[in-house]
């Protein structure tokens, strides 16, 4: 180990990006076992990793131990070690802001580069799968039910860590397929949907039922999962997104993100979508500068739009998303105006989006926590032309009538509440993710999922 003294940090090499900007195949390539060893041999092994702490890595993942076993060619040890606290770790090592996360908590980031963890990490588990490589699922039950609300990333990782145990388990969730965020909302050049069906189909192997296209409030009622299973967990997500709240929204060509994304994403399935939303051949303007904005940039790229061109009251350094999309974007061909907000949507007398009043923006006094605060610029209001324009702002948690109906409360944000071992106020009844801490990151709604799955396996054995 620590061989970062002769070994530079290495990413994955990416699709050459005039093919990749053609489809929505992944654009990183996964490690090939060479070079996993050798990146994995940079870890300096720190005897209080803080790769590991809570700045790291939410799940605490076991990094550096599986990194040796990396290094050390030890696949079957480093697959067990990255699979154990985490419920699809393939997928994190895709998705999560690394730079963030676990790589820009390591030691080496100051001077040498931070261990390539997420490439690493994806590595372990795909090689493992190819190889044969299986997970461990209880084979005798404890004769419990949990009853899961939402296939998302956190209701997925709850039935992960409790069919692991015994319980038996049911999802509910009212898309045609599992995955939530990930399959309907995080594009395929990020994360390829085969690699959640994989999962998902280990899941039902172990013996967990999927009832997609079933919304529980109308399809089920609530009460219904409540008297037949020993508990529930909500983990619905946070999907509601936000508007900038300025004149002219109601536009034809004005959409919130999702909308976007989750339109593509069921046009590449063959699926029906009732409001389609398409760019080809439009002048598209994105507002925001986090991780979906940069989803929606390159999607929009993809789709065959005119132009493309994202607008950020802040600068490059003040994005909230990771650096790489941020790259792979600009990359792609996005153009980026920084320090600009808009003021209203600009339309004809069709009610037809045909541009955006925008304000050049600053940076001023620092807030409470520290960040300084966007000042608008008086007197610096220009328009710029647009036919689409894309909300990428945020989201916040939808009111669902079944939580107030069944004594389940959320805080003044809509999230639901929750104590420390995640049950609501209703008894028997659990939430985690989005819906309860309000948008956040894949792995916060991991942990979520994870934590409330063991604090019901504590209940159900009277532990």
């Amino acid at each position: 180990m620590q061989g970062f003294f002769e070994l530079d940090r290495e990413d994955p090499k990416k699709r050459d990006v005039v093919v990749r900007i053609k489809d929505y195949d992944e654009i990183y390539e996964v490690f090939s076992p060479k070079r996993a060893a050798r990146q994995a041999n940079r870890c300096v092994q720190c005897g209080d990793p803080y790769c590991h702490s809570d700045n790291g890595c939410p799940l605490h993942n076991f990094i550096p131990h599986w990194l040796k076993a990396t290094a050390d060619k030890d696949l079957e040890f480093a697959f067990t070690l990255s699979n154990d606290p985490s419920p699809f770790p393939e997928v994190m090592g895709r998705i999560c802001p690394h730079d963030r996360l676990c790589e820009g908590a390591c030691t080496l980031n100051d001077g040498h580069g931070a261990v390539t963890i997420g490439s690493v990490e994806a590595f372990i588990s795909e090689e493992g799968f190819k190889r044969g490589l299986t997970l461990p699922f209880a084979a005798d039950k404890i004769g419990k039910k949990v009853a899961i609300i939402g296939a998302g990333p956190a209701g997925l990782s709850a039935a992960t860590f409790l069919a692991r145990e015994g319980v038996d388990v049911e999802v509910f969730d009212r898309q045609n397929r599992p995955g939530g965020l990930m399959t309907y909302g995080i594009p395929g050049f990020k994360l390829n949907k085969n690699i959640i069906a994989r999962r998902v189909k280990l899941l039902e192997e172990a013996g967990v039922i999927f009832h997609q296209n079933t919304e529980v409030g109308t399809d089920i009622a609530f009460d219904e999962l409540a008297e037949k299973f020993d508990a529930v967990f909500i983990g619905v997500g946070a999907t509601k997104g936000r508007r900038a709240g300025i004149n002219g929204e109601e536009a034809r060509g004005v959409h919130l993100a999702m909308e976007l994304l989750s339109s593509v994403q069921k046009k590449l399935f063959d699926e029906p979508c009732d409001h389609p939303v398409i760019v080809r051949e439009k002048r598209v303007a994105v507002i925001g500068g986090g991780d979906t904005a940069m989803d929606c940039v390159r999607t929009s790229l993809r789709e065959g739009a005119r132009s493309v061109t994202c607008y950020y009251r802040r600068d490059a350094h003040g994005m909230p998303g990771s650096r790489k999309e941020y790259i792979n974007a600009k990359e792609e061909g996005v153009a980026f105006e920084f320090f600009v907000a808009p003021k209203q949507i600009l339309k004809n007398e069709k009610n037809e989006v045909v541009g955006i009043e925008m304000i050049k923006t600053r940076l001023g006094e620092p807030d409470v926590n520290g960040r300084q605060r966007v000042e608008e610029i008086p007197g610096s209001t220009f328009t710029v032309e647009a036919d689409t324009v894309i909300f990428a702002l945020g989201f916040d948690p939808v009111e669902y009538p079944f939580l107030a109906s069944n004594g389940i409360e959320t805080d003044k944000w809509g999230g639901v509440m929750v104590g420390e071992d995640y049950q609501t106020t209703r008894a028997g009844v659990y939430a985690g993710g989005d819906c309860h801490r309000g948008a956040d990151l894949v792995v916060t709604a991991v942990y979520d999922g994870r934590e409330a799955a063991r604090a019901m396996i504590t209940s159900f054995l009277g532990e």
